[in-house]
């Protein structure tokens, strides 16, 4: 079983919390990680890059020259795509990259990550994640005394307006909440940053 630094909202360690062995202990399985982490950043993708065809460009609509006796190449339109401005041949036209994964590689590429994070010592858990007001300062102080760095996942149990707005400032730091955690923000999110209260969630919702 792993366990994890409990710091307050000042950054002072005030203990330590074994994590769940079935969200944070399983063997990770790089394969079902990669597997969702492609497949988040395909349906990422908008697919809306076009280019036009000969049939598409405006203009060309008659021969440039006669078929025979200029000594020229025989050419049927001026855009055709051999000519500058002309059409593109083969060219990307919208399209759709979405496609799904099963849910239990998605499941099982989500406590890899979670159990990744654990074996390298990568969580700090926060007791009562919460403020007063909408300050980005206090983040960026909290951040830096636990040892988040540059970046950092912060994951509280329930969208929180005042830790969203406060954090969105600062490059490289991202939130979420425990029901809707992503392999792709886990895996490349840095330093996971967590409300004690969201532990219990993340194990009721994603264990085994």
């Amino acid at each position: 079983m792993y366990k994890a630094n409990v710091y307050d909202m000042a950054g002072k360690q005030v203990g330590e919390i074994d994590l769940p062995d079935s969200v944070f202990g399983i063997e990770p399985n790089k394969y079902a990680m990669h597997a969702a982490v492609v497949n988040h950043l395909a349906n990422r993708r908008q697919g809306t890059q076009s280019t036009l065809t000969r049939a598409e460009v405006s203009g060309g609509g008659i021969k440039p020259w006669r078929q025979k006796g200029t000594g020229r190449a025989r050419q049927g339109s001026i855009r055709a795509p051999q000519w500058t401005h002309g059409g593109i041949s083969l060219g990307p036209k919208p399209r759709v990259y979405n496609y799904e994964i099963n849910k239990k590689t998605r499941r099982l590429a989500l406590l890899s990550a979670l159990s990744s994070k654990a074996m390298d010592g990568e969580i700090a858990v926060i007791r009562g994640l919460e403020l007063a007001e909408i300050k980005t300062k206090p983040v960026k102080a909290l951040l830096s005394a636990v040892g988040a760095g540059a970046k950092a996942l912060v994951i509280t149990l329930k969208p929180d307006e005042k830790v969203i707005k406060s954090a969105r400032n600062l490059p490289g730091v991202k939130t979420t909440f425990a029901d809707i955690l992503c392999v792709y923000d886990v895996a490349n999110g840095g330093r996971l940053v967590i409300d004690e209260a969201a532990i219990s969630r993340i194990q009721e919702v994603y264990a085994k």
